[in-house]
């Protein structure tokens, strides 16, 4: 591994206090206690620099060339986008500092004076009936639909290459009534234009006649001049008013509008409407006036009615036509054409008999994933044992997917693996960059965050307790699914197109994996342990284990450093064997990763350290009891408690636990050596996995495989007085998808229980479609997880992460 300039500059320090050791000491003393000072001022000296070292590894970035070398207008067909994945619409560029635009809206007659009912951030406390993308391709156009009570909005947009600063696009927002009683119902749009903290440029309202707003110019680093103008096109419009003013971040333009909202009266009418105040400049307590970042223009109308927004780049000197009109009409309907015909070519849905609606659903899995890639930059926050206090990542950009728009607006490592299955059999270029950008945030250790919380948005979004990032966590290595995906699927257009950037990235899959081999090793050879358990708390049923990206998944009751998890063990063979197919396509020396592989994937060493004889199934093993519970605390007998005072829930051990295996949890954890295919296609302990895992006492329902068996002690339950099951009995599609990709995996290979896979993957596979679909129409979203009993939704929505697998699963895309 390559040295970085901060070893180097230590290295230089310590050389020097070495050097001076040996000079001649002074005459005021003996030699023998001058020595004797000597020794000690070096020794505290050089603590000191190791000391500075050890703590600013943590955030010192891996010293080698970075992989993100072209972005911004380096790329111009992907510099606009709707990047901005935490909002219902709005787009930005691939600037660290960008413009922005967004939309909110609200009903005029149910608007509260605390601001319920405005529209703005994706959050399910809008409780609205649906909203996804429809149709995206991640590059050029996209077309989404949000349902709102009564009324759905309709947003679309295109783009067109032109100039020297990305082009222009246009975007359009229609009001339309939900059935056609709904007609006339009063809307409120307000569309804004903002300019992100730390931006170089200006922007300011351009109005005509009554003080009315005609459109938007402006001027920054990266788009040199540009003009928005907004128009209606269809319906009529009651009310038209604007705000140009200072935002003090891009994480209060929704509260900045609801304080500029004012009462006004229509001359000649009783009617009254909640309308924007129309300042121009704002006036500091100085004196002195400071120019808007933040221009909004409303507009109020009953449904139906419509609005275009054109965006044109000064630099778009030949522009023969405006993408205005008729014009767009049929740019769009050129892309939707495109878009069809590409969704056929790749997934073939068409082909394998799907119906129409089943197209429509599978295109919105995909669309609302592709176009929920956000681009974010900023500072993460984390920490080491060096660190006494969390400290500040480098500041860096991160272009990801995102999990849900609403509840999970940011980067997660290992959902981000699962992401890259689907982007990537879309468009391997769009993916590589992902990988690209993620690998950069590398540090020198070779370790990188779990979560990435970029920008003034993304940690306005996310609860104190989970922003600092610990560097001795892990988290799955899901990358290197994706890279195994890649590889197989397109190999071909990789080492044509992509061979220099693969090379580039091995040093770095090197050192990550390195990084994993070492920090998470176990304490007998062979076995690893998830770090970041807490083995203290009185407070949860079974310590978390966030790490493993199962969250309360039961491990070893009593955490400790003789654990070992099956899971992380299983990940590393998988990540081995990726590393070995990777040297070989790069023409590096493959022999390390292929010991590593074949040690690690040896079924007889795996069954030594993690099968359990008594139950015979794959298990964690560790200092455990199953006699665990949660109870009211008992207060101090000389304590009163007051009526409202609740006693806290602690836990409370019946047992003294004792060195075994996890064996009475059987759930996901226990199919690790099956989903990422460890187990000989001979293997007795393969027939007895598929023979569980279709017991329906067991795993198996009929909406797909619940995480927990319903025999588990902790099934369903409560891992704190506040905290529900997540891991123990819903259903998750990312590891579904995983098993089923292994049944087929050992359907198609010669062994022993070929029929039994062959039988278990169809099953499982029509299982999950059905369901997923049926929720989908029952009640408009993708969901996080679903319900083990009646298959019913659950959790955080839309959920268009890795729950939009389900469109490889309907392809038969493993």
């Amino acid at each position: 591994m390559a040295r970085s300039k901060t070893q180097e500059k230590h290295t230089k320090i310590k050389a020097k206090l070495v050097n001076a050791s040996s000079a001649k000491t002074s005459n005021n003393f003996p030699l023998s206690m001058n020595s004797a000072i000597g020794v000690i001022c070096i020794a505290i000296a050089v603590w000191f620099v190791a000391k500075g070292y050890l703590e600013t590894r943590v955030n010192t970035p891996y010293n080698v060339e970075k992989l993100v070398t072209t972005s911004g207008l380096d790329i111009p067909d992907r510099y606009w986008g709707t990047y901005r994945s935490g909002v219902y619409f709005g787009l930005k560029t691939r600037d660290p500092h960008s413009l922005v635009t967004g939309l909110m809206w609200y009903f005029p007659r149910s608007l509260r004076y605390d601001g319920n009912g405005f529209r703005h951030w994706c959050d399910q406390g809008d409780k609205l009936n649906r909203y996804a993308w429809l149709e995206h391709d991640g590059r050029t156009f996209g077309v989404q639909e949000i349902v709102d009570n009564s009324v759905v909005i309709k947003t679309t947009f295109v783009k067109r290459p032109g100039g020297y600063h990305g082009g222009d696009w246009t975007a359009r927002i229609a009001v339309l009534p939900e059935k056609e009683y709904d007609k006339g119902e009063e809307v409120s749009l307000l569309f804004y234009t903002a300019i992100e903290e730390s931006t170089r440029g200006w922007i300011k309202a351009n109005l005509g006649d009554y003080n009315r707003l005609t459109g938007i110019e402006g001027n920054t680093k990266g788009l040199g001049s540009f003009i928005i103008n907004l128009n209606l096109i269809n319906g009529t419009i009651e009310e038209h008013s604007f705000l140009a003013t200072v935002a003090s971040g891009l994480n209060v333009l929704k509260e900045t509008v609801l304080q500029n909202l004012r009462i006004a009266t229509e001359k000649g009418s009783m009617e009254k409407h909640v309308v924007l105040a129309g300042e121009q400049l704002l006036l500091l307590s100085d004196g002195k006036k400071e120019d808007p970042n933040f221009v909004v223009t409303q507009v109020t109308g009953r449904a139906p009615f419509e609005i275009e927004v054109s965006y044109e780049s000064g630099s778009f000197s030949n522009r023969i036509d405006k993408l205005t009109g008729k014009n767009y009409d049929e740019a769009l309907e050129k892309q939707r054409q495109l878009f069809s015909t590409k969704f056929e070519s790749v997934f073939k849905l068409k082909s394998k008999g799907y119906t129409d609606d089943e197209i429509t659903f599978a295109k919105m899995a995909f669309s609302n994933l592709v176009g929920s890639i956000g681009y974010f930059y900023g500072t993460s926050q984390v920490q080491s044992t060096y660190t006494q206090e969390p400290v500040p990542y480098w500041k860096a950009p991160l272009y990801t997917a995102v999990p849900s728009r609403s509840f999970f607006p940011r980067g997660f490592l290992w959902d981000e693996g699962f992401h890259g299955l689907l982007i990537s059999i879309w468009d391997t270029e769009i993916e590589l960059d992902i990988i690209s950008h993620w690998f950069d945030l590398m540090n020198v250790e070779g370790w990188i965050p779990r979560e990435m919380i970029l920008g003034q948005e993304a940690l306005a979004k996310v609860p104190e307790e989970f922003v600092t990032q610990i560097n001795t966590n892990a988290n799955p290595p899901t990358f290197f699914l994706t890279l195994d995906f890649i590889l197989q699927h397109k190999e071909h257009e990789l080492l044509k197109h992509n061979f220099q950037l693969l090379d580039k990235l091995y040093p770095r899959l090197q050192t990550w994996f390195s990084w994993f081999n070492v920090t998470q090793i176990g304490d007998l050879p062979g076995t690893y342990r998830w770090r970041g358990r807490d083995e203290t708390t009185n407070r949860e049923l079974n310590p978390k284990t966030l790490t493993s990206g199962l969250d309360d998944y039961p491990r070893a009751s009593h955490p400790n450093v003789i654990e070992r998890h099956v899971d992380l063990r299983c990940w590393i063979a998988f990540a081995a064997r990726v590393m070995a197919k990777l040297a070989e396509t790069l023409n590096y020396s493959t022999n390390k990763y292929e010991e590593t592989s074949q040690y690690l994937s040896d079924n007889n060493l795996l069954n030594k350290l993690h099968w359990s004889s008594n139950t015979q199934m794959y298990s964690d093993y560790g200092l455990h009891t199953d006699k665990v519970i949660l109870r009211k605390s008992a207060l101090p007998p000389h304590k009163q408690r007051s009526h409202t005072q609740s006693l806290e829930m602690l836990r409370v051990v019946l047992e003294d636990p004792s060195l075994k295996y996890v064996d009475t949890t059987f759930g996901y954890v226990s199919l690790f050596p099956f989903i990422l295919q460890i187990i000989d296609p001979d293997s007795p302990q393969l027939g007895k996995v598929l023979q569980d895992l279709r017991d329906p006492d067991l795993l198996w329902t009929k909406y797909g495989l619940r995480s927990l068996a319903k025999t588990s002690p902790l099934y369903m339950k409560f891992n704190t007085e506040h905290d529900p099951p997540y891991w123990r009995g819903p259903i998750w599609i990312n590891l579904n998808y995983l098993t089923v990709r292994a049944a087929y995996h050992y359907s198609n290979v010669k062994g022993l229980y070929r029929e039994n896979a062959r039988k278990i993957y169809e099953e499982l596979r029509k299982n999950l479609i059905q369901n997923i679909i049926k929720q989908y129409k029952k009640t408009g979203y993708l969901w996080e997880h679903y319900d083990d009993s009646d298959g019913k939704g659950k959790g955080s929505h839309p959920f268009t992460g890795w729950t939009s697998l389900v469109v490889l699963l309907m392809a038969e895309i493993y």
